[in-house]
């Protein structure tokens, strides 16, 4: 058979005021680039767990509600999305369809809601999709005219063993000009926050993959780009600080530069810290989700981590910046104890911080999370299964703090300081003294012992 697999990627949003005054700017220009650009590392799993006699090709969606032509000439094309794009995936599996080519879908929305997805599929797989995707193949290549659609739920099965993995089908991205590649080094993330919704995919438990093999996807990379940029795709990539510390030495001679997303946790690790410097760490993204500990009680479900650590944001964000690692600091706005001067709080501790990058984001009511289900019990979801309101800056529940009006017109005002030109200059410049000053405080240590020791 001939396979596609297709990507659909890329920044999703709504509200006309925000996409003319603040997707726009440049912090926002440059973040959407970023994920536009990200290959699907979940679909390159898929077709390196297909069975030998096929015929492979790898697709991105050109944009909104539109599929490349040769897709039509597949006889099976899986398509993974998310929430925000769950009804384009739907019209470009429709149209498919209608053109007699078998559609599988899968991914987080689908997960949840797989019998909404029957609907607009002949295959739909819930859950980790690597361990039961070539029952779909075979299914597909055995399919007869008037067959009905099949769920394939993954979650049968239980985890995957990511120490099993294949090396994903990198080869299949060609020479698209892509800006980052992905590596996972891990699945899943301890601290269940309640708006996360990557915990309905991955929920099962936190599971490293060997170095090894990590090392060995990296290598795969190089193939095609000697130099490339990582995004190790992980939800929080050092839990582990002994395991982080291995991963660190085996990157360090490779010379390659890197980003992922941990916790600040990190900051507690010296070692680790200096690791992450000179293994070519260039920044590291951190859910800090508000600059008060106030809010965020109650925020993950476990063991209140991040209200815990809160306090010690500002500490742990100047600690691992003093290494020349650049902090990426999200914030969720929206949260329950958030009233209308959350958004100055936030201008406020970015700019005292010298935080070198923000990302801000509406509070999402992701179907499936525990924050959905939450508020629709209590009747604050504006417009249920508007899942394309999905997106991260649209509103589409009643905040407790603030009318929906007051927290769209936070948004925006906040964008447009966060993110012009003054304001990203005026960060990097302040984080850069910060690194100036701390590498000469660590260098005249260094020269201290040193004479002491003579």
């Amino acid at each position: 058979m001939k396979i596609g697999f297709l990507a659909m990627s890329g920044i999703r949003a709504h509200d006309p005021e925000l996409l003319k005054l603040g997707l726009t700017l440049p912090g926002f220009v440059e973040r959407s680039r970023q994920v536009a650009a990200l290959p699907s590392l979940g679909l390159l799993w898929l077709a390196a767990v297909t069975p030998p006699g096929h015929e492979l090709s790898y697709f991105e969606a050109p944009g909104e509600n539109a599929a490349p032509p040769e897709l039509f000439d597949c006889d099976l094309v899986a398509i993974s999305t998310f929430s925000a794009q769950i009804f384009e995936a739907y019209a470009v599996a429709d149209r498919l369809r209608a053109h007699g080519v078998k559609v599988a879908l899968g991914g987080l929305h689908v997960s949840v809601l797989p019998e909404e997805a029957l609907a607009h599929a002949d295959y739909v797989v819930a859950g980790e999709g690597d361990s039961i995707w070539p029952q779909v193949v075979a299914a597909a290549a055995a399919a007869k005219p008037g067959d009905a659609p099949r769920l394939f739920d993954a979650r049968a099965l239980g985890p995957v063993d990511v120490a099993a993995l294949p090396v994903p089908r990198y080869d299949l991205l060609g020479d698209r000009p892509y800006n980052r590649f992905t590596v996972q080094t891990s699945r899943g993330c301890p601290w269940r926050c309640d708006f996360c919704a990557s915990t309905i995919m991955l929920s099962q438990r936190y599971r490293r993959r060997p170095v090894d093999h990590v090392l060995r996807d990296v290598a795969a990379i190089q193939k095609l780009r000697p130099h490339p940029f990582l995004e190790l795709a992980d939800d929080n990539t050092f839990v582990d600080h002994a395991w982080g510390r291995e991963l660190c030495r085996r990157l360090a001679p490779l010379h390659l530069k890197w980003f992922t997303e941990t916790d600040v946790s990190v900051a507690d690790d010296p070692e680790l810290l200096e690791l992450l410097a000179r293994s070519g760490c260039r920044q590291l993204l951190i859910g800090l989700e508000s600059p008060n500990a106030s809010a965020l009680r109650g925020v993950e479900l476990h063991a209140d981590f991040k209200a815990k650590r809160a306090l010690d944001y500002e500490r742990a964000i100047r600690t691992i910046q003093s290494h020349g690692i650049t902090v990426n600091g999200c914030f969720v706005l929206g949260l329950d104890s958030h009233g209308p001067e959350i958004f100055e709080e936030v201008l406020d501790f970015a700019e005292r911080n010298a935080l070198f990058e923000v990302q801000i984001t509406i509070l999402t009511a992701f179907p499936g999370t525990p924050l959905h289900a939450r508020l629709l019990a209590e009747g604050r979801i504006l417009a249920p299964g508007r899942w394309d309101l999905c997106t991260l800056f649209d509103v589409n529940f009643q905040p407790k703090g603030m009318t929906p009006d007051e927290l769209r017109a936070g948004i925006r005002w906040l964008s447009q300081r966060l993110y012009s030109k003054e304001a990203l200059h005026r960060r990097r410049a302040a984080f850069f003294r910060q690194v100036r000053g701390a590498t000469a405080l660590r260098a005249t240590g260094i020269q201290l012992a040193s004479n002491n020791a003579r």
